[in-house]
Formats: C-alpha cells, sequence, structure tokens
C-alpha cells in the first residue's frame, strides 16, 4: 500500500450536489434498505425453515438472497450515512476493502445466477435425469466454485489498484469505491490497466449473459413438444429468473465494458444493481409463485403460534391477524 503516495482518504462527490434533494434521498434509500434488509431475510428464513431447502431451485434463491442481503451491505449504509454527512470521506484502506468485499459478492451472485441458470435448463431439457445431475453434492461444488470465482475477480482488482499511485486530486466521482472512479484519479497511464479491468469484469460479464442468453434459448426450443400446462408452468419459472439476470447484467455490462476514461452515468445507473435489484429480487421470485406462497404461510403460521406462547397478550392479536392475512391469500392464490 506504499504506492498510494501522499492519499490517506478520498472523498466521494455522491450521486447529487444539492443539499435539499440529498436529505430527501438519505429517508428514501433508508426506507429502500429496510426493504432490502425485509425481503431477503423472509425468503432466506422461509426457504431454510421449510422443505423447500431440498429443492435445487430454492437452494440457489436461498444463497441468492442471503447475497442480496450481504452485497447491498457494503454499499447502502455508507451511502446513507453520506447523504445526511456534510463532507463524505473514506480512508484509503476503507475504501480497498470496499473495493474487494464489493466485487467479490457481486461475483458470488453473478455465478450463483449462472447456477439458476444451470437447474432451470438440467429440469426442463433433462427432466429424467435431474435429480442425479443437481444433486445436494453438486449444489454445494457449485456454491464454492462461485465463491473462488468470485474471490479470483475480486483480488484480481484489487491487486491492480493496489499497485497504482494516488497523487491528487482525490475526490471520487461516485458514491462508493469502485474500479473506474478510482482509476481516474491516478497519476500515471492507466491504459493497459483499464483494459485488464473491463476483461476481468465488462467482458466476463457480457460473456456470462450471452451464456445465459443461449441457456434460454435452448430451454424455449425444447419446451416446443410440451403440453400447454408443460409448458406454462416452465415459462413461470424461467421468466422471474431471466427478469432477475436482465436487471443485473444490464447495468453492470453498460458499467463495466465502457473504459475509464469515458464520460457516462456510471454512479446513476449502478442504483439499479446496488438497490434496485437487491428490493425487487424477492418480490419477482415469490409473486408468481404459488409454492413459495405456501411455504412462506407455513413457516411464518409456525413462528406466530410459536410467538403466542412467550409474548405478552397485547401481542397476541397481531401475531393471529398475520397468520389470518397470510392464509387468506394463500387460499386465493389456490384458488386463481
Amino acid at each position: 500500500m506504499e504506492n498510494h503516495k501522499n492519499i490517506t482518504e478520498f472523498i466521494f462527490m455522491g450521486l447529487w450536489e444539492n443539499r435539499q434533494i440529498e436529505l430527501l434521498f438519505f429517508f428514501l434509500f433508508l426506507l429502500c434498505y429496510l426493504a432490502v434488509l425485509m425481503g431477503n431475510s423472509v425468503i432466506f428464513l422461509t426457504i431454510t425453515c421449510s422443505h423447500l431447502i431440498e429443492q435445487p431451485m430454492y437452494y440457489f434463491l436461498c444463497h441468492l438472497s442471503l447475497m442480496d442481503l450481504c452485497y447491498p451491505s457494503t454499499v447502502i449504509p455508507r451511502l446513507i450515512r453520506d447523504l445526511a454527512a456534510t463532507r463524505k470521506n473514506i480512508s484509503y484502506n476503507e475504501c480497498m476493502t470496499q473495493l474487494f468485499t464489493a466485487h467479490l459478492l457481486a461475483g458470488v451472485e453473478i455465478f450463483i445466477l449462472v447456477s439458476m441458470a444451470l437447474d432451470r435448463y438440467v429440469a426442463i431439457v433433462k427432466p429424467l435425469h435431474y435429480m442425479v445431475i443437481m444433486s445436494r453434492k453438486r449444489c454445494d461444488m457449485l456454491i464454492v466454485t462461485a465463491w473462488i470465482l468470485g474471490f479470483w475477480h475480486s483480488i484480481a482488482l484489487l491487486l491492480m489498484v493496489l499497485s497504482l499511485p494516488f497523487c491528487g486530486p482525490n475526490h471520487i466521482n461516485h458514491y462508493f469505491c469502485d474500479i473506474k472512479p478510482l482509476l481516474k484519479l491516478v497519476c500515471k497511464d492507466v491504459h493497459v490497466v483499464s483494459i485488464l479491468a473491463i476483461v476481468n469484469s465488462g467482458m466476463v460479464l457480457f460473456a456470462i449473459f450471452i451464456v445465459l442468453l443461449a441457456s434460454y434459448i435452448l430451454i424455449l426450443y425444447s419446451l416446443r413438444t410440451r403440453s400447454s400446462a408443460g409448458k406454462r408452468k416452465a415459462l413461470s419459472t424461467c421468466s422471474s429468473h431471466i427478469m432477475v439476470v436482465v436487471l443485473f447484467f444490464g447495468p453492470c455490462i453498460y458499467t463495466y465494458v465502457l473504459p475509464a476514461g469515458s464520460e457516462n452515468k456510471d454512479k446513476e445507473i449502478s442504483v439499479f444493481y446496488t438497490v434496485i435489484a437487491p428490493i425487487l429480487n424477492p418480490v419477482i421470485y415469490t409473486l408468481r409463485n404459488s409454492e413459495m406462497k405456501s411455504a412462506m404461510h407455513k413457516v411464518w403460521s409456525r413462528l406466530s403460534n410459536l410467538g403466542l406462547k412467550y409474548v405478552k397478550p397485547s401481542c397476541n392479536s397481531a401475531l393471529m391477524f398475520l397468520g389470518q392475512l397470510l392464509s387468506n391469500r394463500s387460499q386465493k392464490v389456490q384458488t386463481i
């Protein structure tokens, strides 16, 4: 870390320069973060506390929810703090830590999405061999592989940045430490490093996105011989995953494929994959999934019944109302 010269801290320029707008968005992003925590916690607890954890699709969804809890937590809390602060500073070491953890968790999430696409491909194209191919051991291996690949991606970026000199200025035109805004502050030619960063992030993202699109084209092609009911069921599960992939990969590809010197809307576009996508993922995966809704009803009814034994009598009516509400929604879904 001796190469950072006289720079001991960086200062974020943030999303907006208007103080009134920042205070308004302070409350908005606070609500967004609470929605991220609540939505993904509900998905995570519902799957881990029910029989759904035994199914590969929900096993991967459980890990995706965990990433959607962790990844935004590397960015949003500091963003919320900076929106309320007059000076948006971060130390050099903290900046490097944020760069590493954000890319590690984002990399793991990307490869979990690839694993989910593989699961859907095997389930639809090779249904008779599904349980053999997607065994628990193989699912565990895919998750471990996602962490290994995410680590190598993030450590490569970190080592590149640690070898660069930062002589000033120290104002980052962003709201968190990322590779492209940091390269703009380096006091030497970064042409080669910029190309390496594009290959490490942008081109890898684009290649994975093409592979995912190819897998879904093959899935759609294999559905030609299925019955109408089979097509509807397959498309229902696949459409949710396609929406999540497009919502996450689209903004990421836009951000990381272009070189560091180019003027674009990186920090505005990055809100989609750091804030919006983690909020929408629980909604997308539960809105049209009756099995997930049924499991949520059973798990939370069990928890409310357990809570009735330990909470004060004044809380009993609220828990009973919540259980009845979930029960009514589940009955409506089954009727539809």
